[in-house]
């Protein structure tokens, strides 16, 4: 594998042409261990101050007045849900094309996931489909800023405004992205996941961001048991806290996002120029990507699980999100039905993403773009 040295970030050493080039791979130096270290050494182990500084950092990035920093991204995303006062009875559009967590976290609340299809050049929510999708028991939309790409939010945010609805961004795989020159996670209440192959990564954890001071608010309460002052519950609340060991991880990544990005993008644009027999990603005017993921998508009818196999014997890990929409999910489909996406069923069955991340060296983009182009 590529080695990363730290006096000189982002400069590697080329894989070896016998090792595998790993689908993603987190950017540790020594500075993380230093950070995790003092934590220990301090004794203030949870919700202390590197989860404030946490947070803080998050909040000047989107620019807005609130962030809460939870204990993973889908604590985040039901966090958020339960802060706008989403329950049973109601409705909450999202893309049938992501992360199960995504729709989990609806069905945690107890509202009913509704689905609308998706653009195939971007695999982004279609914001012409949100119409047809609303019913006077819809509350929310959830758009996901989908492998690191900004989704269409003026035309989102005009449906939202149109019919009174929440706009809940999972914004997981996107932090740093920008729709015209706005970042992401500040067109409403946002959630962003600190897993570890995220682009800033805490090894597990994820933050909400708001302006909405209610919302802040109850996030915070219900973070918490449904405590401000100890032992005086206020309301049924979670056990949804972020560690300072975790959180000391994620400020330190912080520091090198502008760097990682760029590098992401980079090597995106070598990717893009160079790959065939692939459909490259396709990125809207306007939009910042961060490139979370890199996905191509193969031909019709082609052997997905052939090409993985091929690949891996050249040195190139891969990876498939998601071979499946959540509507095929049957817990998903006890509730909804079934129903018809036939975008998603097209693009699962095609989707392949290739590593991107910025630990990669001018040779292992060599190797993938001359694998790729063997297929």
């Amino acid at each position: 594998m590529a080695k990363q040295t730290s006096q000189t970030p982002g400069k590697v050493e080329s894989s070896s042409s016998n090792s595998l080039i790993p689908l993603s791979r987190p950017w540790i130096g020594p500075e993380e261990k230093a950070a995790v270290i003092e934590v220990l050494e301090s004794g203030m182990l949870v919700q202390g101050p590197r989860v404030r500084a946490l947070e803080d950092a998050f909040a000047r990035l989107v620019g807005v007045r609130h962030a809460i920093a939870t204990s993973s991204g889908t604590t985040a995303l039901h966090l958020a849900m339960l802060a706008h006062n989403l329950g049973p009875g109601d409705e909450v559009i999202t893309t049938p094309f992501t992360f199960i967590a995504s729709v989990n976290s609806i069905m945690y609340t107890g509202a009913k996931p509704v689905f609308a299809d998706i653009e195939e050049t971007t695999f982004n929510i279609d914001p012409a489909k949100l119409e047809a999708a609303i019913t006077p028991r819809t509350r929310a939309v959830m758009p996901v800023h989908l492998y690191g790409q900004p989704c269409d939010m003026d035309e989102i945010c005009s449906v939202a405004r149109r019919h009174g609805l929440v706009v809940l961004e999972d914004a997981a795989q996107a932090v740093g992205a920008t729709y015209h020159d706005r970042q992401v996670g500040s067109f409403g209440t946002a959630i962003f996941s600190l897993y570890a192959t995220k682009n800033i990564m805490s090894g597990e954890g994820g933050v909400i961001t708001t302006d909405d001071d209610g919302v802040a608010d109850r996030a915070r309460l219900l973070r918490n048991h449904g405590m401000r002052d100890r032992y005086r519950y206020e309301t049924l609340g979670y056990n949804f806290r972020l560690t300072d060991v975790m959180a000391a991880i994620g400020v330190v990544q912080f520091q090198r996002l502008g760097e990682a990005t760029r590098i992401r993008r980079s090597n995106a644009a070598t990717l893009s120029a160079a790959l065939k027999n692939v459909t490259i990603p396709v990125v809207k005017e306007g939009r910042e990507h961060v490139w979370h993921q890199y996905t191509v998508r193969l031909e019709k009818g082609t052997d997905r699980a052939a090409v993985v196999k091929q690949l891996q014997e050249a040195g190139i890990g891969t990876g498939v999100f998601y071979p499946l929409g959540a509507h095929r999910f049957p817990h998903i489909r006890e509730v909804i039905g079934d129903v018809e996406m036939p975008i998603t069923d097209r693009v699962a069955e095609t989707v392949l993403s290739l590593p991107v991340h910025p630990l990669l060296s001018a040779g292992d983009l060599e190797r993938i773009v001359a694998a790729v182009n063997r297929l």
